[in-house]
């Protein structure tokens, strides 16, 4: 045997003791087709869309279980009645409300992300759940976007490091992940209808490598086509996006899931790769029949997208019914989870010396409705029904203990529209979102000036970033500008915490708070860890996933007059599905409502110059940098050693705790091109690590590089590319912190 064919055969044995993650879902492909044989097409139709709001079809007689989807990537939704989205009543569907995506990401840690997925896949087993709806990893590319909370960061390699790490997390625990919303679903406005224009090389280098990377490496089991087209052709029915790259180039052998509401043909759906329509069966039920009596489908169309679907069946054990749902589905490990992420998610931006708390400070005043609001549910979109929800109030009030007093007032009212269902505006709730309450804050600042320190707790919450819309900036609402004004003028000693998902805009509140610490929505556990961060127990270790700009206008769709429409909004297309007026139309005039909808256009002018690559590049300064985060203690970065190789760059350096407390540094490397003759940003991340260092030790830190994550899209050849010369390597702490440099040939 030649030397070629000995390589092959080993490749081939390692091959099938080593599947390629996705091959796995091949296994059972002889008994597929066997089970296929004796279906009737009917039956095999009947799994192409929705049996009920969260189930597709399987086949009782011979013995295919349903397949059951499970809502939201940072906690099981509650369950609901089978038509809808409204509570079923139950009493052991409370969950555990893990860090929403942005405060997973802003832990840039794959440790903590493989263990959120592990709490996830955990918790949907005991619901019955098969295929859990998420993670959701779009990049984010406006400050306003409505779902930024969902999501992880502005930046691809660290999206994607989380989500292979929250996939295979997920799928070890037996349940499937449903990544989402692929491709280019970066807006709320118009979802339903918007036309995302995005340059090939774009699309690859930025949008495309959080999914990339979840499939390829991490088998992801199932994938959701977003709502909105792309390059003009709806992604339910993106021949492109779903047949020459999913399936073609990475390989992928699952299933795909319309969002609901998503589909939009039954020959777009059949012929350019969609497995199954959520809700409904209008396009993927009968008149899949009629088409192949007709010749324009083939059933063996149809037998491969119920192969595909199969596999992903046989993949997932069903969960019988009897086991299903006996037990309380939030469990004591996962909450340790959730507050394991929260703890390293919390990111202090700036501290004149407030922080940690001293011992010394006996009275403190909590201002602000966002101390004691859930943010578990609200607005519209992903949602949990949590076991219990730690308020940043009962946090700290519990960390303070007997011999601190803590006082709380309101401060503001507290903004409560929501999209759908009755609006209860309660006592302390307004409708007006830059309503200023003078009687309550001035019973604010009374408390604020007898106290030793004030903590103010300002941002956003689940009814102003929510599912469905942008908003219409980044503002504090509610007068809270004002307010931390007020604050500051009666008591030097404040500390501002927000409490958002996403960006705000820090103009005011920044000269007016000697500290500012970024809460997020930090799930079950987020107030437990936010006192622990406040009163010093551990040190704040937390980088933000995302640029805060000074203003709004300085982000790039923005700066580029990409966003937004001018034309403005139309209706939102997930939330006529539960309109009244749309439900009493006969579904041609529904249709043809759905039809008449705005179809504007969203062009990706600024290309690869997405966040901080904007923000170095075009040398505009932001509030508060990528990556930043500040602690209790300061870094020493060593000297830089690298070194390239046919595989990548890999580099070390010394990194030491020079303060008296353990605390966690989160190293970043970026790379700039020297005397490039192909455009790039100033500089990208390309490797991260997150390192925990005892006080005063010092430990040498590896990175490395991947050739492939130093290539280009070269959009002439249509393939990648490596652009050969100079790299500089820039080492830091935030993208505008950098400490260390060095210079290698690629």
């Amino acid at each position: 045997m030649n030397r070629i064919l000995i390589i092959a055969a080993v490749l081939m044995a390692a091959a099938c003791n080593n599947p390629l993650p996705q091959e796995r879902l091949t296994r059972n492909d002889a008994r597929i087709n066997d089970i296929i044989a004796q279906m009737t097409l009917e039956e095999k139709v009947e799994m192409l869309h929705s049996k009920t709001n969260m189930s597709s079809a399987g086949v009782e007689r011979l013995g295919i279980a349903d397949i059951n989807y499970a809502d939201g990537p940072f906690g099981i939704r509650e369950e609901g009645q089978p038509n809808g989205f409204m509570s079923a009543g139950w009493t052991l569907d409370s969950a555990t409300f893990f860090p929403t995506g942005s405060a997973l990401a802003a832990t840039w840690s794959e440790e903590l992300a493989y263990k959120y997925g592990t709490g996830m896949g955990k918790e949907a087993r005991l619901r019955g759940k098969d295929v859990i709806l998420g993670p959701a990893v779009n990049i984010q590319r406006l400050p306003v976007g409505g779902r930024t909370y969902e999501y992880l960061s502005e930046d691809p390699i660290l999206s994607a490091a989380l989500a292979l790490e929250y996939t295979k997390g997920v799928q070890d625990e037996g349940t499937a992940v449903c990544i989402k919303h692929f491709a280019v679903n970066n807006q709320e406005t118009n979802r339903g209808s918007v036309n995302a224009i995005v340059n090939e090389r774009t699309l690859r280098e930025i949008y495309l490598k959080p999914f990339e990377r979840a499939i390829i490496e991490g088998g992801a089991m199932s994938v959701m086509p977003a709502y909105n087209k792309v390059n003009g052709d709806y992604c339910s029915e993106n021949e492109h996006l779903l047949n020459e790259i999913l399936r073609g180039e990475w390989g992928f052998k699952g299933m795909t899931v319309s969002d609901w509401g998503g589909t939009h043909s039954t020959m777009g759906a059949m012929l350019h790769g969609l497995n199954v329509q959520m809700t409904g069966s209008n396009y993927l039920g009968q008149p899949v029949i009629d088409s192949i009596a007709t010749g324009a489908l083939t059933e063996d169309l149809v037998d491969e997208k119920v192969r595909q679907i199969l596999r992903v069946r046989y993949a997932v054990e069903a969960v019988p019914a009897d086991v299903a749902n006996t037990v309380m589905t939030s469990q004591p490990e996962c909450q340790q989870i959730a507050l394991e992420v929260a703890r390293k998610s919390i990111v202090l931006l700036k501290n004149e010396g407030v922080l940690p708390i001293a011992k010394d400070v006996k009275k403190i005043a909590v201002i602000g409705q966002n101390a004691v609001l859930k943010v578990q549910s609200g607005g519209m979109g992903a949602g949990v029904k949590a076991l219990y929800e730690v308020t940043p109030l009962e946090g700290i009030q519990k960390r303070a203990g007997a011999d601190v007093e803590v006082l709380y007032a309101p401060g503001y009212k507290n903004y409560a529209r929501r999209m759908w269902g009755p609006q209860n505006l309660g006592p302390l709730e307004t409708a007006d979102i830059t309503e200023y309450d003078p009687a309550l804050a001035e019973e604010a600042v009374a408390l604020a000036r007898e106290a030793d320190l004030v903590i103010f707790f300002g941002g956003t919450n689940k009814n102003i970033e929510t599912e469905g819309s942008d908003r219409k900036d980044i503002k504090l609402p509610c007068g809270q500008e004002t307010l931390v004004q007020a604050l500051r003028e009666a008591n030097a000693n404040l500390v501002s915490v927000l409490i958002s998902g996403g960006p705000t805009d820090l103009q005011v509140l920044e000269p007016a708070s000697p500290a500012i610490v970024q809460g997020w929505w930090n799930g079950t556990e987020g107030g437990t860890a936010l006192a622990e961060v406040l009163f010093g127990d551990i040190a704040p270790s937390g980088k933000l996933p995302f640029t805060f700009p000074v203003k709004l206008e300085d982000s790039p769709a923005y700066a580029m007059g990409n966003f937004p429409d001018p034309n403005g909004a139309g209706g939102d297309l997930f939330t006529l599905m539960f309109r009244p007026d749309v439900l009493a139309m006969s579904p041609a005039e529904r249709q043809a409502f759905i039809d008449s909808l705005p179809k504007p256009e969203s062009h990706y002018t600024e290309g690869s110059l997405v966040g901080y690559r904007w923000f170095d590049t075009k040398l505009v300064k932001p509030m508060y940098a990528f990556g930043h985060g500040l602690s209790y203690v300061t870094f020493a970065y060593g000297d830089l050693k690298a070194k390239a190789s046919s595989k990548g760059v890999k580099v070390s350096f010394k990194l030491t705790n020079e303060g008296g407390m353990p605390a966690d540094e989160v190293v970043q490397l970026y790379v700039r091109r020297i005397q490039s003759k192909v455009e790039w940003p100033s500089k990208e991340l390309k490797a991260f690590k997150r390192v925990s260092l005892a006080a005063g030790e010092t430990r040498t830190v590896t990175l490395e590089v991947a050739l492939d994550d130093l290539r280009y899209w070269n959009e002439e050849a249509n393939a990648w590319d490596l652009e050969h010369g100079k790299l500089q390597l820039l080492l830091g702490a935030a993208s505008n912190d950098i400490r260390q440099t060095a210079e290698v040939n690629i």
